[in-house]
C-alpha cells in the first residue's frame, strides 16, 4: 500500500502532465473566463453621422429664414447644395455670404460658422429668370389686360370732379383719328388736377417739357419723365386725359384734361424719347 508521500507525489505529477497537455495545444495557462472578450472593431472608413460635429445656423433668402444643420467639416459646395435643396435656387446662381463672399473649397469650421449664425444669400430662381427676360410686347399686353378690367379713369371720383366742368371754351380743337406732329405753339386750354387752366410747351433744343399755369411754369428735363399714361374720356374720345409721371410712384402724377387726340401720341414718343415725328 502506498505511502501518503507517494500519493502525494503522484498527484503533482498528473497535474504537471495536465499543465504541458494544455500548453501543447496552444492553450494559456490562464483561465479563459478570467479575461473579457474584445469586441472586433470594425470601420467603414467614415465616421458614422451621430459622430461628426455639427453647427446650426439660419440661411437668409428673399426675405425668408431657414433653420440649417450641417457637420462642420461640410464645404461651401455642400452648403450650396443645402440651399438648392431648401429654395430651389440653383448653386450656379447662388451668392452666399458670411465674412465676405462664401469660399466653395472652405469648410464651415475653417471659415468658422458657429451656432447661432446667419448666412445671407442672393440668387433668382429659373422662373425668377424666365420672368424677367419674358418678352417685353407679352408683358405689355398683359399691363392692358389688367388695365382693361379695371374702372375707366375718366369714372373715377377724383378725375369726374374735373371732366364734370365739362370742356374748355378755348381748348383746342381736336381731329379723332388722325396724329398729327407737335404744334410750334403751345399745347393750351388744358385743365390739370385742380381744375386751372394748363398749357404744355415742347422745348425740344432744350430736351424739356415747360408746364405752364397761371401762377408759375415749371421746366421738366424730358429725360425725367418716367412714363405717359392717357385715356380718351368717354363721349368726348377725340379728347384724352393724360398723366405725366414725374416722379417713382403714382403720387408724383401731373394730370392734364382734355388734350387733343391728334396730339397724344407725339406727346408719349417725344417724352419718351422717340423721335420719328420729327
Amino acid at each position: 500500500m502506498a505511502s501518503q508521500d507517494e500519493v502525494e507525489e503522484l498527484g503533482m505529477e498528473a497535474d504537471g502532465q495536465k499543465l504541458q497537455l494544455s500548453c501543447a495545444e496552444g492553450g494559456d495557462a490562464s483561465s479563459q473566463d478570467d479575461v473579457p472578450a474584445q469586441p472586433e472593431a470594425v470601420s467603414n472608413g467614415e465616421d458614422s453621422e451621430s459622430e461628426k460635429e455639427h453647427v446650426e445656423f439660419k440661411i437668409i433668402w428673399n426675405k425668408k429664414k431657414y433653420d440649417v444643420r450641417l457637420p462642420l467639416d461640410s464645404t461651401g459646395a455642400s452648403l450650396k447644395q443645402k440651399i438648392h435643396t431648401l429654395t430651389g435656387l440653383p448653386p450656379a446662381m447662388q451668392k452666399v455670404m458670411f465674412k465676405g463672399l462664401l469660399p466653395e473649397d472652405k469648410t464651415l469650421r475653417e471659415i468658422k460658422v458657429t451656432n447661432g449664425a446667419k448666412v445671407m444669400v442672393v440668387g433668382s430662381t429659373i422662373n425668377d429668370v424666365l420672368a424677367v427676360t419674358t418678352p417685353k410686347e407679352t408683358i405689355q399686353q398683359e399691363v392692358k389686360e389688367e388695365e382693361s378690367k379695371k374702372e375707366p379713369l375718366c369714372r373715377q371720383k377724383q378725375h369726374r370732379k374735373v371732366l364734370d366742368k365739362g370742356k374748355p371754351e378755348d381748348v383746342m380743337p381736336s381731329l379723332k383719328g388722325v396724329q398729327e406732329r407737335l404744334p410750334t405753339t403751345p399745347i393750351s386750354g388744358m385743365y390739370n388736377k385742380s381744375g386751372g387752366k394748363v398749357r404744355l410747351t415742347f422745348k425740344l433744343e432744350q430736351d424739356q417739357l415747360w408746364i405752364g399755369t397761371k401762377e408759375r411754369t415749371e421746366k421738366i428735363p424730358m429725360g425725367s419723365i418716367k412714363n405717359v399714361l392717357s385715356e380718351p374720356i368717354e363721349e368726348h374720345e377725340d379728347y384724352h386725359m393724360m398723366a405725366l409721371q414725374l416722379g417713382p410712384t403714382e403720387a408724383s402724377y401731373y394730370w392734364v384734361y382734355w388734350v387733343p387726340s391728334q396730339y397724344v401720341d407725339a406727346i408719349k414718343d417725344t417724352v419718351l424719347g422717340k423721335w420719328q415725328y420729327f
